[in-house]
């Protein structure tokens, strides 16, 4: 794929060099209006029909505006049934993922026999791979009381299980774009990442059989919430949050895990390492075994040090910071979200196919979104795009709630500067004031 993108941006310079100098490559003139205009992209933070409402009166401004997420086509019983959760449900980013999590977290205490972290966190990977396949709480749970090995498939693991990090090996990209403030489902378009053979072989411990009548010397399973309730990240908390409360239901529809109905306790991340870290405490003190989150990277780096110090898992169903496949976690850390490794390449793919030749990548000063912006920086690179025609920026998005909004006066000034003609960015709600400043400099978006 990079060596054809690589040929089309190459006939794409050529035909705007000939366009500068003869006219040659459209309409005998060229039109000054469209050269001064830039199109907007986003990523998973932004693309979402909560979004435009972070710009008020001006939510016209991301019509048009493209963006890439981890996606799946979501079937519409698995629509319907996350609309039964929360039946004011607009967008579904990540509510697989979460769902996932839950359900897997699930799966692996009961082939460990155990509710201890440790013994749970040997089983993860393995929930995943290599054994009978299948493709609902019921059917994986029976399988597993009978201490049978299992391949967990569902709404967001579907070609591949996780590889020996934790993490999925192969993932499925939308493409969305913003058709009259919200997202044109007719326009959207799924890609495929990764390679399945990247799925871990490793051999888990041997499932352990329920005894019948249950484990009723176990205690009950535990998972702790740390998604983004409130804080930069909260337009995606409802998806989030009706995926992580419809598998502990179906968990439990199905009989819970170890004998016992699966217990959920709430808690919120606040896209803030000061709240996630207080959240950590108290799921630490309420003897949580596995906590669903947190929503963004640089808060899961944040806190991955104390949940390691508890012994305690942390699942993240979000966090798409490539960085963190390798990040030390003793065996704790895992995700349902796949890594910017392979988002990169998509959103890149997404650029170019528009014939852009000037970008500028705006990101959130923080792990997600450096992360993010040095791999589309890398991936537009290998297709063709020199450096001197890529311009890389950063903002510091709010400490909290009561902090300014962002300024990004200046950095609008120095987009309009540079003459882009792209500005992908990269960040989640307070990332309306990169537009809100584009469009106050004078830079015209187009459609």
């Amino acid at each position: 794929m990079l060596l054809s993108r690589r040929s089309r941006v190459a006939s794409l310079a050529a035909c705007a060099t000939i366009l500068l100098a003869t006219s040659a490559c459209g309409d005998d003139k060229p039109d000054e209006a469209s050269a001064q205009q830039v199109r907007l992209y986003g990523t998973d933070g932004n693309m979402l029909n909560s979004y435009p409402a972070e710009l008020k009166e001006r939510a016209s401004l991301v019509d048009g505006m493209k963006g890439t997420t981890p996606l799946v086509p979501l079937p519409d019983d698995f629509k319907g049934r996350l609309r039964a959760v929360n039946p004011a449900l607009t967008d579904y980013l990540y509510a697989a993922e979460s769902y996932d999590a839950v359900v897997i977290a699930a799966l692996a205490a009961q082939l460990a026999g155990s509710t201890n972290p440790a013994d749970i966190a040997k089983q993860i990977v393995g929930v995943t791979n290599g054994g009978q396949r299948c493709e609902d709480p019921a059917s994986c749970l029976t399988l597993a009381r009978n201490g049978q090995d299992i391949e967990y498939r569902s709404v967001s693991l579907t070609r591949a299980g996780f590889t020996d990090k934790g993490e999925p090996a192969t993932a499925s990209y939308a493409t969305l774009t913003f058709d009259g403030q919200q997202i044109n489902d007719g326009k959207t378009e799924f890609v495929g990442a990764g390679i399945e053979s990247a799925a871990s072989t490793k051999t888990p411990p041997k499932p352990k059989k329920q005894r019948p009548g249950g484990s009723t010397n176990q205690k009950p399973l535990i998972l702790g919430g740390l998604l983004p309730k409130t804080g930069d990240l909260s337009i995606a908390y409802p998806s989030m949050a009706a995926g992580a409360a419809l598998g502990i239901r179906e968990v439990n529809a199905a009989g819970g895990a170890l004998g016992k109905p699966v217990t959920w306790l709430d808690g919120d991340d606040g896209t803030n390492p000061a709240v996630a870290k207080a959240t950590v405490a108290r799921h630490v003190t309420d003897d949580v075994s596995v906590i669903i989150g947190a929503g963004g990277s640089g808060i899961s780096r944040a806190v991955l040090p104390d949940v390691v110090q508890a012994g305690k898992i942390l699942f993240s169903p979000s966090n798409t910071d490539a960085g963190l496949t390798d990040v030390e976690d003793g065996g704790l850390y895992f995700r349902t979200a796949p890594p910017d490794s392979l988002q990169g390449r998509a959103l890149a793919d997404v650029i170019l196919r528009d014939g852009s030749q000037k970008i500028v990548i705006v990101a959130r000063k923080d792990s997600y979104g450096e992360g993010l912006q040095a791999t589309v920086r890398d991936e537009l690179e290998k297709a063709g795009i020199p450096g001197e025609r890529l311009k890389l920026m950063t903002y510091e998005p709010p400490a909290d709630a009561k902090a300014p909004p962002v300024d990004f006066t200046g950095g609008a000034k120095e987009i309009k500067e540079f003459g882009a003609d792209a500005v992908l960015i990269i960040g989640f709600s307070e990332s309306a004031q990169v537009i809100r400043g584009m469009a106050d400099s004078g830079v015209q978006f187009r459609n």
